[in-house]
């Protein structure tokens, strides 16, 4: 399945989406969860499969805003430097053990949606990204296991500003509108694969960033082995599995986003995220 957030004529739902258009699954079900992460939560993606089965699309894509995947994660962590191409193009050793930053949720954009260059920065940077929602609370989860905790994948853009980010990484990448994340989740049944996908990236048209998924350094099994050793997952938390090469800051001279940028973020099996570029 593939199971976005949206909102129509200001309520908040969520549904399949199909070939031609959008099942509304909040209906289908009256009501029974308000948001994904609450079918996450009580083990529901067996419903919504069961109330999607052959049905024909209740709204079309177009009539509706999309929201984040998931609008209201408990958590949203990050893992930096996560392909070999990546670390050498922006000189830094290949790490020992997953590199973990978290994001704010107003960071979150939804597909189409516009992220916002800082006005006191122009060293706004690009990544495309692979992100895992999280199906079931878990904690010291085995990496034979780890996938068995996933409930589906989605495309994430982790917009970075660099200069700030020289600071920190948690201040980088926590700017207000610079993760959009989208636009719809497709589940772990349809995927059953992680590491089998190709990742494209592009700016204004062209292709900026190319790869698959299998040149992670710490794949989706490991990520959550090591993530699950630190603190609870929860039903409904992003993990972003990182950028490959590719990425502004590695470029000379640096290719930094502007305002009136377009970027897309693909992956195979999932869709592409679509992005605008506003500044401040």
């Amino acid at each position: 399945m593939r199971l976005a957030s949206f909102r129509q004529a200001g309520v908040q739902k969520f549904g399949a989406v199909v070939e031609e258009g959008i099942v509304d699954l909040s209906a289908r079900l009256n009501g029974r969860w308000a948001t994904l992460r609450d079918v996450l939560a009580d083990n529901g993606l067996a419903a919504l499969a069961t109330a999607a089965k052959n049905q024909k699309a209740d709204i079309a894509l177009n009539s509706v805003e999309l929201l984040p995947v998931i609008p209201n994660p408990d958590k949203i962590l990050c893992i930096g430097v996560n392909y070999a191409s990546h670390a050498g193009e922006v000189g830094r050793e290949l790490p020992p053990q997953p590199s973990v930053f978290s994001r704010l949720h107003n960071t979150l954009v939804a597909h189409n949606g516009n992220i916002v260059r800082p006005s006191s920065s122009i060293a706004f940077d690009f990544e495309g990204e692979l992100a895992v929602v999280i199906g079931t609370r878990c904690r010291h989860v085995p990496r034979g296991q780890a996938l068995s905790v996933v409930a589906g994948y989605t495309c994430f853009f982790d917009g970075s500003v660099r200069d700030f980010q020289k600071h920190s990484v948690t201040a980088g990448k926590n700017f207000p509108a610079t993760g959009p994340l989208g636009p719809w989740m497709v589940t772990a049944d349809v995927i059953t694969d992680p590491q089998a996908l190709e990742l494209t990236t592009r700016l204004n048209g062209t292709v900026v960033q190319h790869d698959t998924t299998d040149h992670m350094i710490f794949d989706v099994a490991t990520i959550i082995e090591y993530l699950s050793t630190i603190t609870w997952l929860e039903p409904g938390d992003i993990i972003a599995t990182g950028t490959p090469d590719g990425v502004g800051l590695g470029r000379k001279p640096p290719l930094w986003m502007k305002a009136g940028d377009k970027v897309e973020v693909e992956i195979s099996g999932i869709g592409t995220l679509g992005i605008n570029v506003i500044d401040e």
